[in-house]
């Protein structure tokens, strides 16, 4: 197994390419020891790597964000974790209903809906893959009074050019295409 490396905006965190589906369908994102022991077994196993602080999956690919170490010390116990989980033939996850896909918690007035939904589409057609190219990922939250709520994942959460991507990026999107949209917030 030959597993490739990418680098991200985000100097905290590398995304890995296994050369293989990590998830079908959806995303997965992991803070912590606890939620990654709860939710996946290759998550549990990264953060047994010391100075590994964040895992995300992807279609094609898993970001590992670090506090601390260099690369240079970290990336070896990496690869050599994913190699040994995909070997081992476990799933990625621990219940297939895992994952963060649902519209849970999400927030818009009833008469908001049309804008909404254009919203989504516009998120899902030309945001998305753009971010999963750098590790990442923004979902839909919530819109209220001319302002998008979105989740920032994976190589996005805590990336020094987040906020460019955001003021810059999408909120010039979806105000030309949405006039109604005002300004666009990171929410956690």
């Amino acid at each position: 197994m030959f597993i490739q490396t990418e680098a991200t905006p985000n100097p905290a965190t590398l995304k890995f390419l296994p050369g293989k589906v990590v998830l079908d369908q959806g995303t997965a994102e992991f803070r912590d020891e606890t939620e990654a022991a709860a939710g996946s077994p290759l998550a549990a196993r990264l953060f047994s790597v010391p100075g590994v602080t964040g895992v995300f999956f992807g279609y094609d690919f898993i970001t590992v964000t670090k506090e601390g170490a260099d690369w240079q010390h970290l990336k070896p116990a990496i690869l050599g974790t994913i190699m040994e989980h995909f070997m081992s033939g476990q799933p990625v996850l621990a219940n297939s209903s895992f994952g963060d896909e649902t519209p849970e918690g999400e927030f818009f007035d009833e008469g908001d809906e049309t804008i909404v939904a254009t919203i989504k589409e516009l998120l899902d057609t030309r945001v998305r893959p753009a971010v999963a190219q750098d590790g990442g990922d923004i979902t839909f939250k919530g819109y209220r009074d001319g302002t998008v709520y979105l989740n920032m994942k994976g190589a996005c959460s805590g990336c020094p050019s987040s906020t460019a991507t955001l003021k810059h990026g999408v909120q010039n999107l979806l105000r030309h295409f949405v006039p109604e949209v005002q300004e666009v917030e990171a929410v956690v």
